[in-house]
């Protein structure tokens, strides 16, 4: 990574510091981080930059070809459920990267998901200030692309979000949210844009109309931020709701339900020869199963969060998959632990987020912040890196 900021960043970190950050983090939406905030932000350099700008050129511009929407289609099909009232294009994609080593030497990034859902572009906020202030770092450091900067990127997240509605009339729409790993985020929202953070069970419905009741007045809903997780949703049996997702109703998605799925692992096998991307095949196509299990992942198609993802394959774990059409066999990606820590025996490996809006009727995608998760295990995921240090949530900075 950039040695500069790291061997400065280093060398002047202390505990209080880090403490710092904490209290600045979990007090700046009133509410706390329910997952390990890094000790660090990921430095990064110029030429890392420009692979994984290169990297989300190439993809978005799959996205917007004939055999995207081809192959898309056949998403929905597959789960046998689609929401009524799909947008023309996504509103929101995540492409997150494993950080490697080519045969060259040289950093490579890997694509390891993506994902037409949006993630946490609040709390990305709050995260980078938090750091720029609790450590005292150069202000011309930041995490945004395309000439974002902190006052621009929240008018830009306004603008996708509640657009021309007034901030009463949309809602973030989740399950028991105070409960979610990610309900910092929620608050969030609430913060910088006004909307309303409300429970699925919450939300009543009126023939075509849909709308929420705060302090014994109706307020009608024009949009809904969707962060519900389908996998989620279809294990709640015990859900009591009056809406049901593939209910007609007169509401504009922001985030529309089916690109969780049209944009997801799901495509990643159909993306040919792109260097980025680590071979991916759907696990009914395959007519050999490769002897060098070690070097692959096995992964669900429709599953979030790493949920059911066997990273040490064997053939059992083969033979037990009743479905092969809904898992992919992927290449592993071998993570190089690339950020130097206060221990120099212990470094770090990350994969990076690179988030993405899009604009209704807008030409493509627009890359505008990223999301760092660091680790010293197997798996990226802050859960699967309990009592360590210097891993968890972080942010990439650069200055131009």
């Amino acid at each position: 990574m950039d040695k500069k900021y790291r061997q400065e960043f280093n060398r002047n970190f202390t505990p209080e510091k880090y403490q710092q950050l904490l209290e600045k983090v979990n007090t700046g939406f009133g509410k706390k981080s329910t997952f390990r905030i890094s000790e660090t932000p990921v430095f990064l350099p110029k030429e890392l930059r420009t692979q994984l700008i290169d990297a989300c050129n190439t993809l978005t511009s799959y996205l917007l070809t004939d055999d995207f929407r081809e192959h898309s289609a056949k998403a929905l099909s597959k789960i046998g459920f689609e929401v009524p009232n799909e947008n023309k294009n996504t509103t929101f994609i995540q492409f997150d990267f494993g950080i490697t080593i080519d045969k060259n030497g040289d950093i490579m990034p890997k694509l390891i998901e993506m994902q037409g859902f949006p993630s946490l572009y609040c709390f990305q906020d709050l995260l980078y200030r938090s750091f720029i202030e609790a450590y005292n770092l150069p202000g011309d450091l930041a995490p945004y692309f395309n000439g974002l900067n902190r006052e621009t990127y929240q008018e830009h997240l306004k603008k996708i979000i509640v657009g021309d509605s007034k901030p009463e009339n949309v809602v973030l729409l989740e399950i028991e949210p105070d409960k979610q790993n990610t309900a910092i985020d929620f608050y969030g929202c609430h913060k910088m844009l006004g909307i309303t953070v409300l429970d699925l069970c919450d939300l009543k419905k009126d023939g075509r109309h849909l709308y929420y009741i705060r302090d014994g007045k109706k307020i009608d809903i024009e949009k809904i931020y969707n962060r519900v997780i389908f996998d989620e949703l279809e294990k709640r049996k015990d859900l009591v709701t009056e809406f049901k997702f593939d209910d007609e109703v007169d509401v504009e998605w922001i985030g529309h339900p089916n690109w969780f799925f049209k944009i997801s692992k799901f495509t990643m096998p159909f993306i040919h020869h792109n260097p980025y991307i680590p071979q991916t095949r759907f696990l009914n196509t395959i007519d050999k199963i490769p002897d060098d299990l070690e070097n692959y992942v096995l992964k669900p198609l429709f599953s979030f969060s790493g949920e059911g993802v066997k990273f040490n394959v064997c053939r059992e774990d083969i033979d037990q998959v009743k479905d092969p059409e809904n898992w992919i066999l992927q290449e592993k990606v071998q993570y190089h632990p690339a950020i130097e820590t206060i221990k120099p025996d212990e470094p770090v490996k990350f994969e990076i987020r690179m988030m993405h809006t899009w604009e209704q009727g807008a030409p493509r995608p627009q890359l505008i912040n990223n999301l760092i998760r660091m680790s010293k295990g197997e798996m990226i995921g802050v859960k699967y890196n309990k009592d360590k240090d210097w891993i968890g949530a972080s942010i990439g900075l650069f200055n131009d």
